[in-house]
């Protein structure tokens, strides 16, 4: 996590006083990708990578706020309808906004804030930010009135009205309900969530950032989500999440050899998310790892969203014995999530790195992970 002292000795310089801290995670997805548009369920995970702030109330409408990682300051007016132009800024100034509308009276504050949650690696930076403003001015200006669930619905809110990225509920769910020694399965159609335990001694978790991100002609999410559809109108049911293995064969002389695919990965994903949950139940997490080569295997070859970068590393991560590795997030590069034994990490990471290096030209980047607590005050 960041280091807390350093943005409350930049907080003091910058306002001369003293603020309070507060602080939200990033979070992983361990398994159930491409699910949460077909009413199914995920699987994160809030991790220890954080962004933090430190703020203080002002005495007046204007918010000054201070990005200590990207030395980037700007300030506001809470009662401002446009906000600031900067993209960074509009995450600041829509959970402002948000928190407004939501009937909690925000006044003008002072607020440095920053993190070390990797950009790029898909562990969501943005919800974990979002987040952070959202526990805090919740907590000082509403007396912590607004539930989580709430809370990270203000976030979600703030990537479509003032970002104008069409995201899910997970990233921001996780960093808001995340539970060190948990992870989580959500239900993307009702909101309702379990946790789950996650002690698993002897193994760790290591993300691999393949540095790599693939832009495709035309609309690859759009397509498949559009495939799964179809082949849930032919079943007569909402999502697929509501379709049988039964129905789909019974289908399969209509279908496109695509779209019968598409729906194959997404039915799988169902059943393999359900036997993780009850692998977890029995610390049973050489099962857990199956499933997640399982996972993997159906978004290469089935739903099409992997690449021959991620499939390099997860065929390394095989051949040097990794319990499990997937591609993680909507696909086309990104990271591969991997799940082996304390005593592979030095030889996994020093291995993947050359051979990755050596295949590709590129430096993949290496992040332990470890499952921590959501959203909160410190």
């Amino acid at each position: 996590m960041i280091d807390i002292d350093i943005l409350k000795e930049e907080f003091k310089r910058r306002f001369g006083r003293d603020g309070i801290a507060y602080v939200a995670p990033g979070r992983i997805n361990l398994i159930g990708e491409h699910t949460d548009y077909n009413g199914g369920f995920v699987f994160p995970g809030a991790v220890e990578q954080s962004i933090a702030l430190v703020i203080s109330p002002n005495g007046n409408d204007m918010v000054n706020a201070y990005a200590v990682d990207l030395q980037l300051a700007a300030s506001f007016s809470v009662n401002d309808t446009e906000g600031p132009s900067d993209v960074n800024m509009r995450y600041v100034y829509g959970v402002v906004r948000e928190i407004i509308a939501s009937g909690i009276a925000v006044e003008g504050f002072d607020v440095v804030y920053g993190g070390d949650v990797p950009l790029g690696a898909g562990m969501s930076s943005s919800a974990a930010l979002e987040c952070c403003f959202a526990y805090a001015l919740n907590d000082f200006f509403g007396g912590g009135r607004l539930d989580r669930m709430t809370l990270a619905k203000i976030g979600q809110a703030t990537e479509h009205k003032y970002v104008g990225v069409m995201c899910g509920i997970m990233d921001q769910f996780a960093s808001m309900h995340g539970r060190k020694g948990s992870l989580m399965r959500l239900d993307c159609r009702s909101g309702e969530y379990e946790y789950y335990p996650w002690h698993p001694d002897g193994y760790r978790l290591v993300l691999v950032n393949s540095c790599v991100k693939h832009e495709l002609v035309g609309s690859p999410y759009n397509d498949r989500r559009r495939s799964c559809e179809r082949v849930a109108s032919m079943a007569g049911v909402e999502t697929l999440r509501d379709c049988t293995w039964e129905q789909l064969e019974e289908l399969r002389p209509r279908l496109s050899d695509e779209d019968y695919r598409r729906a194959c990965y997404v039915l799988g994903e169902k059943d393999r998310v359900l036997a993780v949950c009850d692998a977890l139940q029995r610390d049973d997490y050489e099962t857990v790892g199956k499933q997640m080569y399982l996972t993997h295997e159906g978004l290469a070859k089935d739903y099409e969203v992997s690449c021959v970068e991620i499939d390099f590393l997860v065929d390394k991560a095989r051949q040097l014995g990794v319990t499990g590795s997937r591609i993680m997030g909507g696909g086309f590069g990104g990271c591969t999530i991997n799940l082996m034994k304390d005593s592979l990490y030095d030889s996994f990471c020093s291995e993947a790195r050359q051979s990755y290096k050596d295949r590709f030209d590129v430096e993949c980047q290496i992040i332990p992970v470890v499952i921590g607590d959501g959203a909160r005050k410190l």
